[in-house]
């Protein structure tokens, strides 16, 4: 491969806002998925991770597609994506990262995955990456075909549009708004552009925890959310805190262990919670790591009777898509009453007028 921007290359970050800003940017949906850079030069394509691992084996279908939307030299920085029932669907993208050769082949033709692009780097023998983003970004729309898997993300320069996508295109499943300096180079590593997220809070049952990696301490407070069936859910994890608080969590929290032996809603760990959702099953934790094997997902028990109340971005599926940040407890709610109702839940919103 000889390309003018070679692999492997640190994709530009963002930092938060909490809100759209206004200034010389261009502003676009904030895709969620898995961020990839594309390198390609004749039959030979790498999809490089924000981490630099090769994606390629996981995407065999998306390869081909690349081959047929991009030009034959090129370098692009965008998002893999998979699309169920008109939105993103973030957990179909996770199953994806699995070790079987035979399960990717099924699951390559079951659920086919999409690549977003929002930058060009290099283009033929050209290094783009010094050019300002608004000629990148007329570029990087010349040089895509139209194809059903490859996408030019929309933009646009009005932060009032902008601000409309942030309300609405929600429920296609994306994340939230991205700004970038419209004179702005491309910058590796560097939080040079500006994302705005969703944010919202609830009030959650705290029924466990699991130890930090360092030592007998609190690593993270596991959080449960009542189903309309009156079962405890597990939808997620907090895990900001600082190693003082951890400390001090560990003897607040000891009056509440349930005892080895005694039962729990979450005591039978063996039902991947990725089968969450049958009839008879409801989500817990302890399911394997695709991301890290050996990860310890062991947890300490809690009898189901504190509340805390904790920020969130959004909901994918039945959990929440990040970990909670921890608010406060909240000693005055019954948790009977903390269930999924209490949740704001974004309007549908088709996916094929956001990639318009």
């Amino acid at each position: 491969m000889e390309l003018p921007v070679m692999p492997p290359v640190e994709p530009m970050l963002a930092k938060s806002a909490a809100k759209v800003p206004t200034g010389d940017y261009l502003y676009e949906p904030k895709w969620d998925g898995f961020r990839c850079l594309v390198f390609r030069d004749g039959d030979e394509v790498v999809l490089g991770s924000r981490g630099g691992k090769e994606l390629g084996r996981y995407f065999p279908e998306l390869v081909e597609s690349l081959k047929a939307a991009l030009p034959a030299k090129c370098v692009l920085d965008g998002e893999i994506v998979v699309v169920v029932d008109s939105r993103l669907d973030f957990d179909r993208l996770s199953d994806r990262i699995h070790p079987a050769e035979s399960r990717v082949k099924l699951l390559a033709e079951r659920t086919p995955a999409s690549f977003v692009g929002f930058d060009l780097l290099a283009l033929w023998d050209q290094d783009l990456t010094g050019l300002p983003f608004v000629e990148r970004r007329l570029a990087l729309v010349a040089a895509v075909e139209e194809h059903d898997y490859v996408h030019v993300t929309r933009a646009t320069e009005d932060p009032k549009r902008a601000t409309t996508w942030f309300e609405r295109f929600e429920g296609a499943g994306l994340d939230g708004v991205v700004a970038k300096p419209a004179q702005g180079a491309y910058t590796p590593g560097e939080r040079s552009m500006v994302k705005v997220k969703h944010e919202r809070t609830a009030d959650v049952v705290v029924a466990g925890y699991r130890l930090h990696k360092s030592g007998p301490i609190v690593g993270s407070l596991m959080l449960g959310l009542y189903g309309e069936d009156g079962v405890l859910n597990y939808v997620g994890g907090s895990s900001a805190f600082t190693m003082v608080r951890r400390k001090e969590l560990i003897d607040e929290l000891a009056p509440y262990v349930v005892p080895e032996g005694e039962p729990h809603p979450w005591a039978d760990t063996a039902e991947a919670d990725s089968n969450a959702g049958g009839e008879d099953s409801h989500r817990r934790p302890g399911t394997l790591n695709r991301w890290n094997a050996g990860k310890d997902l062991s947890f300490i028990p809690l009898r189901p009777e504190l509340v805390c109340e904790v920020r969130y971005d959004q909901l994918q599926g039945d959990r929440f898509r990040h970990n909670g940040r921890f608010l406060r407890w909240r000693p005055d709610r019954d948790p009977r009453s903390c269930s999924y109702g209490q949740l704001d839940v974004p309007a549908a919103y088709d996916l094929a007028d956001v990639f318009g």
